[in-house]
């Protein structure tokens, strides 16, 4: 076990700065999550840690090496791969063991790893079998036995769980993150999908265009989220942000104070809601002319717009009887507001 420590590590392919300066301290035992949009640099920085890719500048420390110039496999990672890279005419048991081969691993103790390792992941019943008999649930299983058999200082995941279909992913995010606490191993997990990073991450670090936006918990980021982006980013449907015209808000004529500086009033959907016995006193009201309802279970997503032709959502709950264009006034509690700098940046 070991932890990671990123020093102002950079990534330069011809003139484009891939990764700018990335600095970052991940504890033994923890697992980090990066997670931005398409093109941030998440899996290219990951592949930097792993070895795959030269680094531009900085330093990147597993344990207590600065391992730069060392090859991935004197590393002492693993790393699961979204594609699961099993070796077709092998089984189960041979492709966990075949690492361990070519390290001259005893056989007693490769063996008493893959059945560790089959028994934490609930595969031994396939080990003699091959990965074009197995589902794609069961093949990333044995994708992660694979570095687990290994006992590695940290694990690398790299959107391990794109290629499966929603259910499977909720199970595999409930299995890795078991895992994961059983192990107590250092991991880094890359992926674009915010639901996976918030259920998963001890922290979260959110990228944007090769820089680190924040660094948190789940829940720091979600309620208190330092810019415009990673406002957005974080919680689904995300957050509506309403850029304010001079000193005019719509506040229901209640004349609320913004505090100085405000460039941009953020509410979050569920943090919206319709008045139950008329209006609410000393809440941030809203007019809406109603879109569309999406029905989604035990809720509806309400999509409106304002008069200026901003949009908007919030959150109804049950079967909501709200119908398309319907006038409607939605408050929030003015302690639920989040307010932007011009600049994109929290103003507290």
């Amino acid at each position: 076990m070991a932890n990671i420590i990123l020093n102002d590590v950079r990534k330069k392919y011809g003139s484009v700065d891939a990764i700018q300066g990335v600095s970052l301290d991940i504890a033994d035992g923890e697992l980090v999550v990066l997670v931005g949009p398409s093109g941030c640099g998440k899996s290219t920085l990951l592949r930097m840690i792993a070895g795959l890719e030269s680094i531009t500048g900085g330093t990147i420390s597993i344990g207590d090496r600065v391992v730069n110039d060392l090859e991935p496999s004197e590393r002492d990672i693993a790393m699961v791969f979204q594609n699961y890279a099993l070796y077709p005419h092998m089984t189960v048991r041979q492709n966990l063991a075949y690492g361990l081969k070519n390290r001259n691993t005893p056989k007693d103790e490769i063996d008493r790893r893959i059945a560790d390792a089959a028994k934490a992941l609930e595969i031994e019943p396939f080990l003699d079998r091959k990965p074009r008999q197995l589902s794609g649930g069961q093949r990333q299983r044995v994708a992660m036995g694979r570095a687990i058999v290994r006992e590695p200082a940290a694990y690398l995941f790299d959107e391990p769980l794109s290629n499966l279909d929603a259910k499977l992913r909720v199970q595999m995010r409930v299995e890795i993150k078991r895992l994961q606490r059983s192990l107590a191993t250092t991991s880094v997990y890359v992926t674009h999908d915010q639901m996976e990073a918030m259920t998963l991450a001890d922290r979260l670090v959110v990228l944007n265009a090769g820089r680190i936006e924040q660094v948190g918990t789940p829940i720091e980021l979600y309620e208190r989220p330092q810019t415009t982006f990673v406002a957005t980013f974080i919680g689904s449907p995300s957050m509506n942000l309403l850029p304010l015209e001079g000193s005019s808000a719509w506040d229901g004529g209640r004349n609320l104070t913004m505090p100085a500086g405000t460039a941009t009033l953020g509410v979050r959907p569920e943090d919206l809601h319709l008045p139950q016995l008329g209006a609410p006193e000393n809440e941030f009201a809203i007019e809406l002319t109603v879109l569309a309802v999406e029905l989604v279970g035990a809720e509806s997503f309400v999509h409106g717009i304002l008069p200026n032709r901003q949009p908007i959502t919030f959150r109804a709950p049950g079967r909501s009887t709200i119908a398309p264009d319907e006038n409607l006034t939605v408050y929030a509690a003015f302690e639920k507001l989040h307010f932007f700098r011009q600049s994109g940046q929290r103003l507290e």
